[in-house]
């Protein structure tokens, strides 16, 4: 047993007390909240990311422990050290991974997110270190993404300055990032265990320009003992990015990877993969109609196959003109290549790391000899409160390669059989935003299989999970 996980109970419930308490107290007026005025950071998906240096502003202290969250070091402001954690409780209940195909085991389980971190600023320079403990009691079967005793989650010194008329931004060491909608690049604050890179990265923005770089080999996780999380040379994401602001109605991303796994498995394949991805990124609004579009192909070779593969994902929305409940509606359509020669170019897309929230959590949706069609419908009936309806509709593009579940696991005696049709599901989210540091959210998924994977062995697939999520 972990001494982070020894005193777990205690680390929730003083958590849990912090969260609390601001929403509960009768605090004073709050602070003139105008323009001029500073304001205390929202907390984000990327706590690094946040500035706790307003907090030098007394009347902005007013929540418990403020005096941890930013402890001076010196008369100048932004010389200071901040400390955070996150916890995350979700109960998943699922009756048939991989549709049942296979010796997957149902079950109800208990996944467990702790995260701790500490920020220290000096002027321009910063050194962030986070520590995550992943727990998934009762889950039938553990995989790397469920479970990932003490460990590294972050750790990394940056820099930020003014460069010329720009800002140049500088980090090495372990750190996570992600890219748009998360589609290919991602976090992963789906699954239990995050994805981070170890990774050297740096981003010069100047007026309406961005350009980023970055070298990085992902971290490979390990539930053995602490700290045994690794990378290596085999595995292998460089990049090269430039974004345009306000350009027409949107904002234009064009990026280039250079992807390298020395032991990928393929439905029909395995062996050494090296691929060059291409990717454009559009997204924006006019009036009320807002809309999220891209694109990826991929080109290389892997088992020294030649290999070239695509992928796209789209959104357009509409938001009804009217306060009352800001109901809107969107449509996602989204489609991957599949492999369609058995010896010659390869076809199927690699995904490389989604993050599982774009589709169902249920994991058996992704990038992968896929066409996806589902309409959605959002609501908000109170303050704070989202529910969501969807109905997604998937096909194969091609029925010369397998339906795979996320991130490219073939589902077993699908390669090369019958049709295009994969599955319908119906989707339900709810979220209710408690205060800015606690969210209940919901979901439920329930999948139609069409005959492929019945022929399979598979069958309709339920899953539903209720979160719990902290943050100080």
């Amino acid at each position: 047993m972990t001494i982070l996980n020894r005193y777990r109970p205690w680390l929730w419930s003083g958590l849990l007390w912090l969260t609390l308490t601001p929403a509960m107290a009768q605090s004073a007026p709050a602070p003139d909240t105008t323009p001029t005025s500073p304001e205390r950071p929202t907390i984000e998906n990327q706590r690094w990311e946040e500035n706790w240096a307003v907090l030098a502003d007394p009347s902005l202290r007013t929540e418990p422990l403020d005096a941890l969250k930013y402890i001076p070091l010196s008369p100048d402001p932004d010389v200071y050290l901040s400390l955070g954690a996150n916890a995350r409780e979700r109960v998943e209940s699922f009756d048939a991974p991989v549709f049942g195909v296979g010796h997957q085991k149902s079950g109800t389980y208990l996944l467990d997110r702790l995260e701790i971190d500490a920020d220290l600023r000096i002027d321009g320079w910063q050194a962030y270190v986070q520590l995550q403990d992943d727990r998934a009691a009762g889950k039938p079967t553990v995989t790397p993404v469920d479970a990932d005793m003490l460990d590294l989650e972050e750790a990394f010194i940056a820099y930020v300055g003014d460069v010329g008329d720009g800002v140049l931004k500088l980090r090495a060491g372990r750190q996570e990032f992600n890219f748009d909608l998360q589609r290919f690049i991602s976090a992963r604050d789906g699954p239990n265990v995050r994805q981070a890179f170890d990774a050297i990265w740096g981003d010069y923005e100047i007026h309406d320009w961005r350009i980023i770089s970055f070298a990085s080999h992902p971290t490979q996780y390990r539930d053995i003992t602490v700290f045994d999380d690794y990378s290596d040379s085999n595995l292998v994401l460089d990049g090269f990015r430039v974004e345009r602001r306000a350009l027409g109605p949107g904002d234009l991303a064009i990026y280039y990877l250079r992807y390298q796994n020395d032991m990928a498995r393929f439905a029909a394949v395995s062996g050494m993969e090296r691929r060059n991805a291409v990717d454009i990124h559009y997204d924006g609004k006019t009036g009320q109609i807002d809309f999220d579009a891209e694109f990826m192909g991929q080109q290389g070779t892997i088992a020294n196959r030649p290999l070239l593969a695509w992928a796209f994902g789209g959104r357009i929305g509409y938001s009804f003109p009217r306060p009352a409940y800001t109901p809107s509606v969107y449509v996602q359509v989204d489609a991957a290549s599949g492999n369609t020669s058995r010896n010659g170019t390869y076809g199927t897309f690699n995904p490389l790391f989604p993050n599982g929230y774009y589709f169902p959590l249920a994991g058996l949706t992704t990038y992968a000899n896929l066409v996806h069609v589902k309409p959605v419908f959002s609501i908000s009936p109170a303050q704070g409160l989202s529910v969501d309806v969807g109905l997604g509709l998937q096909w194969r593009q091609t029925t010369q390669d397998a339906i795979y579940t996320i991130p490219t696991q073939a589902i077993p005696n699908t390669l090369g059989r019958g049709d295009l049709w994969s599955a319908a599901y119906l989707q339900l989210d709810i979220a209710q935003k408690i205060n800015a540091h606690i969210t209940v959210s919901a979901q439920i998924v329930q999948y139609q299989v069409g005959e492929t994977i019945r022929r399979a062995g598979g069958h309709d697939t339920d899953y539903a999970m209720v979160q719990l999520s902290l943050a100080w």
